[in-house]
């Protein structure tokens, strides 16, 4: 089996594997052209978006810098906004529905190391997917940790760290994020 095979299947592989190593340097070559655009070229900023993620929904837009890892891994819905400094470790998926507003400097970790030092000598690592809900407000400052599924409509509070799933219709917030209140669906706007 391959790094990237044992990748693909949630194995522990070597990050360092020259396949893997090809496509990280890759996907930074591209994440370089993307945060170098004008700031108003949002048409060439979709364009590389595009090609970088696995999958770009209409009208999807994330502000400059844009950091991830693969880019092969990522797949953003329709109508999605990202602000400044989003970081995407991309190690396992990590899928973003429609309508989803992610603050400034957000981080998504699907990548995880041994506990064990012995085993984190050996260089290894391995990732779990994250899943964003369809219309979920995430705070600035926040970050999703590995295997984390959070349910649409929720709200992830500034800063706040999230390190297990999040129900729908719920707001959290804290370090670890922790339900504060749970939410009524209305349109009351």
């Amino acid at each position: 089996m391959t790094e990237k095979e044992k990748q693909e299947s949630g194995l522990w592989y070597n990050p360092l594997d020259e396949e893997l190593y090809a496509e990280l340097i890759h996907a930074k070559q591209m994440m370089r052209a993307y945060n170098s655009l004008e700031p108003d070229d949002t048409e060439g900023m979709k364009n590389l978006l595009g090609k970088l993620c696995a999958h770009v929904g209409e009208e999807s837009y994330f502000l400059q810098p844009l950091t991830c890892d693969y880019g092969r891994n990522i797949y953003i819905g329709s109508h999605t906004f990202g602000n400044h400094g989003i970081t995407l470790l991309d190690s396992a998926p990590i899928r973003i529905g429609d309508r989803v507003l992610i603050g400034p400097n957000v981080s998504f970790y699907t990548v995880s190391h041994p506990l064990e030092a012995n085993a984190r000598r050996c260089g290894v690592e391995r990732g779990r997917s994250i899943t964003v809900g369809h219309d979920v407000w995430i705070g600035g400052g926040s970050i999703i940790l590995p295997g984390v599924d959070i349910g649409d409509r929720a709200v992830i509070g500034a800063g706040s760290v999230v390190t297990r799933d999040v129900p729908p219709d719920t707001v959290v917030a804290g370090n670890p994020a922790r339900v504060v209140r749970t939410l009524i669906n209305s349109n009351n706007i």
